[in-house]
């Protein structure tokens, strides 16, 4: 292995009705007043929102809300709450919700502390300080739950950028597998393509990995797999649920990205400028991008494609691996070509254009030339 520093601090409350004791968990930390985030009202119909402000009240706790926040989250938003937190002048921000909307919590709270338009944290500016974080996970995706990453988009120029940085680790994330039993089929499976790609992407653009580390990421993909087809046949399998959610979290958390040096995330590159054009919900774009990209690298480094086939799918060669997998997309129900969706060949010609730019941004520019980027989308038709 690599020299490594791993560090997460994240505190993770894993299980039934933890949530009930988010005013508790976060008065150990000298909360005062939060700002609740949140996305669509559903968390006030289905008595979540109740139940949090309730453990705030009994915690003294003072707080404020803010809803509205949108899959695929944009900038105009993150300002708009950035200026209704100082408005408020909370000293912490709980995210009630997915990816997106923790996403867009970090970024608030880095923003509130920072005197400057925050979308220069996109720019290479560092962050230096961020008010508290917390959250309540009702969609298990992302992993921003215990990673110091999030991810927004600047609708204006269509970037749909990250930032990392350590001081966007949650101080505390709630995991309660049965919020999520409501998630949609179309989100679930979204979810799954997501989670998959975070794990394959480092494991297969790396060829000196630790045997360890190829372990654990195997277990990971093919608990998401199994526990995917096992929610698709009963919701309510919170065994499932619980394996998925954490197998989430585990996914991008540090836990599999050390040891190994030279990864990199291409497919989530082309993902997000699909995104970003035509807002197609992240998990779609990556269970498109993902298979055609495989077959256009697979020959890079051809072991590690071998190995995927055999350990993920007991196939032979990586062709078929490849081949199960997008097959396996299909059976569940996300995408695997351009027009399952919805980008036609003038939508194409946009985000291959949006590309041209983002790759100087990932630094990939030099391997994913215009051409290279064309011929990895030739097979997505």
């Amino acid at each position: 292995m690599k020299n490594f520093t791993f560090v997460n601090p994240t505190r993770i409350e894993f299980g039934k009705d933890k949530e009930n004791n988010i005013g508790q968990y976060m008065a150990e930390f000298g909360v005062k007043k939060a700002l609740i985030i949140y996305g669509s009202e559903r968390i006030k119909k289905d008595g979540l929102f109740d139940r949090v402000v309730k453990s705030l009240e009994e915690n003294n706790i003072a707080y404020a809300q803010i809803g509205g926040v949108k899959s695929n989250p944009v900038l105009t938003k993150t300002r708009e709450i950035i200026t209704f937190a100082r408005q408020e002048n909370v000293d912490a921000v709980l995210a009630v919700g997915g990816g997106s909307v923790l996403d867009t919590a970090k970024v608030v709270a880095a923003g509130v502390k920072y005197d400057g338009d925050v979308w220069d944290f996109f720019s290479g500016t560092p962050i230096t300080q961020a008010l508290d974080i917390f959250s309540i996970i009702t969609l298990a995706a992302t992993g921003s739950e215990m990673n110091t990453g999030a991810v927004i988009t600047k609708e204006d120029t269509e970037e749909k950028f990250f930032v990392m940085n350590p001081a966007l680790f949650p101080k505390l994330s709630v995991i309660n597998p049965e919020l999520q039993n409501s998630v949609s089929k179309e989100y679930l499976v979204y979810s799954a393509a997501d989670i998959l790609t975070h794990s394959l992407e480092a494991y297969l653009t790396v060829k000196d990995r630790p045997e360890l580390i190829n372990l654990l990421v195997e277990a990971n993909i093919k608990t998401i797999i199994r526990t995917t087809n096992a929610l698709l046949a009963n919701p309510n399998d919170t065994e499932a649920r619980g394996e998925f959610a954490w197998a989430a979290t585990l996914a991008l958390n540090g836990t599999t990205l050390i040891g190994f040096e030279g990864a990199s995330y291409p497919s989530h590159m082309i993902g997000q400028a699909m995104s970003a054009v035509n807002d197609i919900a992240h998990g779609a774009s990556l269970s498109i991008v993902v298979p055609a990209w495989m077959q256009w690298y697979k020959e890079q480094n051809p072991d590690q494609f071998k190995r995927f086939a055999q350990e993920i799918f007991a196939k032979d060669t990586a062709e078929e691996g490849i081949a199960a997998l997008k097959d396996w997309y299909n059976q569940i129900g996300t995408p695997t070509t351009l027009s399952q969706g919805n980008i036609d060949d003038a939508t194409l010609e946009h985000v291959l254009k949006v590309l041209e730019r983002d790759t100087y941004s990932w630094g990939l520019n030099e391997i994913y030339t215009p051409a290279v980027l064309r011929e990895i989308l030739s097979y997505a038709k």
